[in-house]
């Protein structure tokens, strides 16, 4: 039973070198390992020393290219993001994007990704936003499946997220239990498309369905059954354990024992929990969930494993294409040419919990937080700018230009020129760069 635990347990550790808590837990079967950017900026390296451990290891990643990567976390994404796929609506190009992911994971010996997005957004969602293709269901549900067909070219398994769908809420599942608002069979539709692509796995959502009760969906079996009905049959892993919209109210311990019991078949642990936290889980596991209920979820995890051998990158990828959609998925109002050495400020918000903050920005930008004085500039950068008054105070001045790299629900009545980059990826930047005259 400590075995069937620790196989069905993705928790992380900080730094290069695997601590030797890590290394017990691999040789005690653990069934992977779950890479942030504290693990960079040498995966490769990383990789190797966890595979000379165990080698058929999985090893996962948040890599969704736009806003949140962790392979890139320094610099930003070389992949325009999925706000940008959608607004470009060509979905040749979303698999080619997702297919040079995959081949920069593979690269890295990195054979899981927690990608694609299958939300559909709203404007006032704290958390997805540029993450999610858009707020059509149809257009997300083909991007979708052709993100998933992309990535899985490469030989690295997708993962839909965050079902049943976190897109039509307006809380942080990091923060607290949100409660989903929309109508769910349209939320419903992107992962249908994800699993008819042959996604190898599903992420479940801490939120509230209220036509489902109150438990949020990651320990909800009604929830996760609608799953298997779709004629999913990979594996169900959670969103993570310490997010306060699950283990808030319960403890850790008590949730994995429950995710594990709705249907889940794999627990990423989190950015947050190590050694001693993931041996109290591990033995919570073992001593209350069935033999047969973890078997079950253990030999889906393997499969995982089998199909999710590491290959190594198998084709080149088209990088002129990539930075091509970046380019197409960026709108222009008015004028928007700036000289050289013009006045940049950045209106920056709290950090996205999912992104974590970017040090990436527009070359030579002052960053301004709310509350701090804004000075005059020749061009204002904002972010979800609709969400936030104060940006748009601020930004909104006669013969400046605003870019909005987050999503463009709102534009200037007063600034000369507008530009909407739908993400702050390094290749949605250097698009808006190119139309500034930077």
């Amino acid at each position: 039973m400590d075995e069937l635990a620790a196989a069905v347990l993705l928790p992380s550790f900080p730094g290069t070198e695997p601590p030797d808590w890590a290394r017990r837990f691999l040789a005690a079967g653990g069934g992977g390992i779950t890479l942030f950017s504290y693990n960079g900026p040498d995966y490769g390296a990383v990789a190797s020393a966890l595979r000379a451990e165990r080698p058929d290891l999985l090893l996962a990643i948040d890599e969704e290219g736009g806003d949140v990567t962790r392979l890139e976390s320094e610099e930003g994404s070389s992949f325009p993001g999925n706000a940008a796929l959608g607004a470009v609506d060509d979905v040749e190009a979303t698999e080619a994007v997702a297919s040079a992911i995959g081949d920069k994971l593979a690269a890295a010996g990195v054979n899981w990704n927690f990608a694609p997005v299958a939300d559909i957004t709203v404007p006032g969602n704290p958390v997805i936003g540029v993450r999610s293709f858009g707020s059509d269901p149809a257009l997300v549900a083909r991007h979708t499946a052709a993100y998933v067909r992309g990535l899985q070219r490469s030989g690295v398994a997708a993962c839909a997220k965050h079902f049943p769908g976190h897109g039509s809420t307006e809380q942080d599942s990091h923060l607290e239990l949100p409660t989903a608002t929309g109508d769910l069979e349209e939320a419903l539709a992107p992962f249908r498309a994800a699993v008819e692509a042959g996604t190898q796995s599903v992420m479940t959502a801490h939120i509230r369905v209220p036509s489902y009760g109150d438990d949020p969906a990651t320990i909800n079996p009604r929830l996760l059954a609608l799953l298997r009905e779709m004629g999913f049959g990979g594996v169900v892993v959670s969103d993570a354990l310490e997010m306060k919209g699950l283990s808030g109210s319960r403890g850790v311990e008590e949730a994995a024992v429950l995710a594990l019991e709705a249907g889940c078949d794999a627990l990423c642990v989190g950015h947050d929990l190590h050694d001693e936290a993931v041996s109290a889980i591990a033995e919570a596991i073992a001593a209350r969930v069935s033999r047969d209920r973890l078997e079950e979820a253990v030999s889906r995890v393997r499969n995982l494993a089998a199909w999710a051998i590491p290959r190594g990158a198998r084709h080149v990828s088209d990088t002129c294409q990539v930075r091509d959609v970046a380019r197409r998925a960026v709108t222009l109002v008015g004028d928007v040419r700036v000289r050289n050495g013009a006045r940049i400020v950045e209106l920056a918000p709290v950090a996205n919990i999912a992104a974590g903050e970017h040090a990436h920005t527009l070359d030579g930008a002052t960053f301004v937080r709310e509350g701090e004085s804004v000075p005059d500039a020749d061009v204002y950068v904002v972010r979800d700018a609709h969400r936030h008054a104060w940006m748009r105070d601020a930004a909104d001045r006669p013969d400046a230009v605003v870019v909005e790299v987050g999503l463009p629900e709102w534009r200037p009545t007063r600034a000369r020129g507008y530009v909407a980059t739908r993400g702050r990826s390094r290749a949605s930047l250097a698009a808006a760069r190119e139309v500034l005259g930077l």
